[in-house]
């Protein structure tokens, strides 16, 4: 999810969060911390490689240490949200995964997931990077370049 006024993005978040499964969206501050935390245990997360946490316990987000003691109970996501019609298993969903998301998902394995949300039927699906590939019918290399 993207700042860049995405709607359906922001919707995503909203649904995720309104699911009550434990998902937040994390302020910059939470953000810093949370790549902080990972650093110090020599895992890259870069800030803009991720939209959402989900939590398994409470944490207060605000205080490193915090973070620190409890990353185990932290998953960081990064939603690819549509408001085409796909059924729940989103076959046929066409998505762009950038560098980040590659980098940041084989660094933190299990620790990131990417989280697929229909914003039409409020459906999500939940997927590791290994997941993604197992289940792709093709892959598609491009360059993005902004001037």
């Amino acid at each position: 999810m993207k700042k860049s006024g995405n709607t359906t993005a922001n919707l995503a978040v909203q649904i995720l969060i309104q699911k009550q499964l434990g998902f937040i969206l994390p302020t910059a501050k939470q953000k810093r911390n949370l790549v902080v935390a990972f650093a110090k245990r020599n895992m890259i997360v870069y800030g803009k490689a991720f939209d959402i946490l989900r939590l398994t316990r409470p944490i207060d987000l605000d205080l490193l240490e915090d973070v620190e003691a409890q990353l185990d109970a932290i998953t960081v996501y990064e939603i690819k949200s549509t408001k085409q019609d796909f059924n729940e298993a989103f076959d046929g969903y066409f998505f762009g995964l950038t560098a980040a998301d590659i980098l940041v998902s084989q660094s933190l394995k299990q620790r990131f997931k990417f989280v697929f949300v229909n914003i039409q039927s409020g459906s999500h699906l939940e997927m590791t990077l290994p997941e993604i590939f197992a289940k792709a019918r093709g892959i598609y290399a491009t360059w993005s370049i902004s001037f």
